[in-house]
Order: C-alpha cells, then structure tokens, then sequence
C-alpha cells in the first residue's frame, strides 16, 4: 500500500511540475541571450510541441539557428513564425538576415522592404537593407538608406563606412571623404575605413599628406592592403 502511494505521488508531482510553454519559452529566451543557443533551440521545440502556433518561439528558434550560423534552419523556422503570423515585422527581417549572409541578395532585398512597410520605424532595416543594396551595387539607393540610419543614429560609425564606400563607388569623392573621416573618428580601430579615405584622398583629390597619413594608420592596424599603396604613392620625392 505504502509503495502504490509513493508512486502515485511521484507521478502527481511530475505532472504538476510540467514547465508551461511560457516557462519552455522564457528558458529558450534566457539560453538565447546567455550564448547556449543549441540548449535553446531545445526549449523552443518544447514550447512549440506544446503549441505549434507559437509564432514567437519559432522566431526565437530561427534566431538561435541564425547566431549558429545554420542559416538554413533559420530560414526554416522563420517561414514558420510568418506561416503562423505575417503581421509581425521581426521574422521578415530576420530571414533577410539570413539571406544576407547566403548572399542571396534579392531575397533579402525583398524581405527588409516587407519588414520596413510593417514598421517603417525599425532602423537596423535600413542598415542592414542599404549593406545588400551596397553589395547589389545599388549605390545611390544604399547611400539613401545609410542616410536613414544616421539620422536616428548620428554615431554609427559603420552606417558611415558604409556609405563613404558607397559614395566612392558612385563617383562621389568629396562625400565619400567626408563619410570616411566621420566613420574613423568614431571608430579609430576600423583599418578598412582608414585604407578607404586614404586611397580615394590620394587617386581622386591627390591629397597626398592626408592619404598617406590614413594608409599609414589602415597599415598599422593591420589592413596589410595599404602597403602596396604606401609603397608606390608615399615615398619620399
């Protein structure tokens, strides 16, 4: 007798004990940000065999799939959140992100306009959309987008390497310099932005103090590319 009632005690407590989705969820969310992504794709398929209709958690999951690097798998539990729900911007933006990092660029294109028409506000779209417009080299419609972004963000010094790339390529050197100087002043380890304003300072306004100057800090921060350029523009005359 005394064994029948421990068992049924113990099945009791392991019933009654049974996380919640929300509490499979909220671990799932707490692995997320701790960097033991695996461990939360692991509480978001709990959660979603609790309730397949859990558009969170299967956006939650495809970010977990995402910082792994398995942008495939991403992708896959992104077009299941939007499966569930498509008036949420985040899974939209979110597979961008994945097709940005395949590289495949029109879908990712297609995906941040969808995610900005959603929520017009959301800033990282216009800086991730103007990164793919960059490397579609859609320059004019990018440098509108980098535009976008500095204006809510004034400091993003990336939005400014960006778009001084950007500029260079579209045949704006005066802008592109401008951007450049601006992206080196708020990051000074940034050696691509450094090897970038002195190069378009010494091919397009012959600036060459100031070029040098740059490619000599690009070198020393480890941009090994501006060596070449010290070389055959720096020494002394």
């Amino acid at each position: 007798m005394i064994k029948y009632l421990s068992l049924f005690i113990c099945v009791f407590i392991f019933v009654s004990c049974s996380p919640s989705e929300q509490e499979l969820f909220d671990a799932g969310v707490e692995n997320l940000e701790s960097g033991n992504h695996s461990k939360a794709v692991e509480y978001f398929d709990r959660a979603i065999e609790k309730n397949p209709e859990n558009t969170s958690a299967h956006n939650a999951k495809g970010v977990a799939y995402f910082n792994m690097e398995q942008y495939d798998e991403a992708i896959a539990s992104f077009n299941a959140s939007i499966a569930v729900d498509s008036a949420s911007y985040k899974p939209f933006y979110n597979r961008g992100n994945a097709y940005l990092e395949k590289e495949e660029y029109v879908k990712a294109l297609q995906d941040y306009n969808y995610a900005s028409s959603l929520d017009p506000g959301v800033i990282d779209i216009y800086y991730n959309r103007g990164v793919t417009l960059l490397a579609m080299e859609e320059f004019e419609d990018a440098i509108l987008d980098f535009e976008m972004t500095l204006q809510a963000n004034p400091e993003h010094g990336q939005a400014f390497f960006y778009k001084g790339k950007a500029e260079m390529e579209n045949n704006q050197p005066l802008e592109a310099i401008e951007s450049l100087s601006r992206a080196v002043k708020i990051d000074t380890r940034n050696g691509a932005a450094f090897y970038l304003l002195g190069i378009t300072q010494l091919s397009a306004l012959a600036m060459k103090d100031e070029g040098c100057r740059n490619l000599q800090s690009a070198l020393q921060l480890g941009f090994t590319e501006a060596k070449e350029w010290i070389e055959e523009f720096c020494g002394e005359e």
